[in-house]
């Protein structure tokens, strides 16, 4: 087990290094290193890489840490395979947020609408959610109406949303299609003094609530036997996941798949349900997937952009089906 978190850790240097160095002007690793370390003379590079590559490639390890652990406690939560940081309808509230930002209005000056605007609107939205889901788990006692409740959110501000697009003019709309595919570049050292402390904040969270989640694997009646307040430790996930889902989703836009399938690879590399190495495992292999696939969507050596909830669905698929063969199922 250490030598596989060994050279998960190796894998994350590399594909911090490699983000960093390649893009449309490819830099060498030697002067990524000179340049980080406060040796570099070139201003060039500096602004390359200090200004637009590093705070990029640290809200890649952000996004990957906070969908991964969120993530985990969803599926931990309800038991669920399928479970993501979206079943709660945080993102979803997120979205609404932004929607109702962008598409809503037409009278606001463009400062207000793009930039912090946006996150404002995508954090108000999912905090929204959160205590309409906080009222209800008080209430709801079922984990799986619970769930259901989640989706009915998610579905419910989806509607608002699509009505909200089919009735903007085109300007606003392309806007919130932008924020729609997700972007990693637009998070600033600005942004990022906010992102990153509430990001750390839910993964502190999560390692607390290790012994928890493993006695919640066993069943909410023998949790409850055991001693654990399973209606305490539901709100405490879901803060955490709220935190996590919500923060990662206002600062980078929504990001499919990995959430649900990087607890999954966590599982298939270590063999292992134990919260104390899938946690710390899902934030190594979160943090390298986000990592590879803004490698991918900068596509190195050219001035394009993919978009990087495009790519991380695209290296999904594949992979969940991968994990889903070998195992024999989900789970296993």
């Amino acid at each position: 087990m250490r030598t596989r978190f060994i050279l998960l850790i190796l894998l994350f240097i590399i594909a911090f290094g490699c983000d960093i160095a390649f893009g449309s002007v490819n830099l060498s690793l030697a002067d990524v290193w000179a340049t980080l370390t406060g040796h570099g003379n070139d201003n060039i590079y500096r602004e390359i890489i200090l200004n637009h590559r590093l705070p990029k490639a640290l809200t890649a390890i952000l996004t990957g840490t906070a969908l991964s652990v969120a993530g985990v406690l969803m599926q931990t939560l309800f038991r669920n395979p399928l479970a993501g940081p979206d079943v709660l309808g945080v993102t979803s509230g997120a979205s609404l947020g932004v929607a109702l930002l962008t598409l809503g209005t037409t009278t606001l000056p463009w400062l207000l609408i793009a930039g912090w605007g946006q996150v404002l609107a995508a954090v108000l939205g999912a905090v929204g959610v959160l205590l309409l889901i906080v009222i209800v788990s008080v209430k709801v006692p079922q984990t799986v109406s619970l769930l259901i409740i989640g989706m009915m959110f998610g579905n419910f501000a989806g509607a608002i949303v699509s009505i909200l697009q089919s009735t903007s003019n085109p300007d606003t709309l392309k806007l919130f299609i932008s924020w729609t595919f997700g972007s990693l570049s637009a998070v600033s050292w600005n942004y990022m003094a906010i992102m990153a402390p509430i990001v750390l904040i839910g993964t502190v969270m999560a390692f607390i609530l290790q012994k928890k989640l493993n006695v919640l694997l066993l069943g909410e009646k023998y949790a409850a036997g055991l001693g654990v307040s399973v209606l305490h430790t539901r709100l405490w996930i879901i803060l955490a996941t709220a935190l996590l889902a919500g923060t990662s989703t206002a600062f980078t836009g929504p990001i499919a798949f990995i959430g649900v399938t990087i607890p999954h690879i966590s599982r298939g590399i270590f063999h292992s349900s134990n919260h104390k190495t899938i946690i710390p495992a899902s934030i190594l292999c979160g943090s390298v997937i986000m990592l590879i696939c803004d490698l991918v969507s900068q596509m190195p050596g050219s001035q394009g952009t993919l978009p990087i909830n495009s790519v991380t669905a695209l290296f999904g698929a594949p992979i969940i089906i991968w994990i889903i063969a070998r195992n024999g199922g989900m789970g296993k």
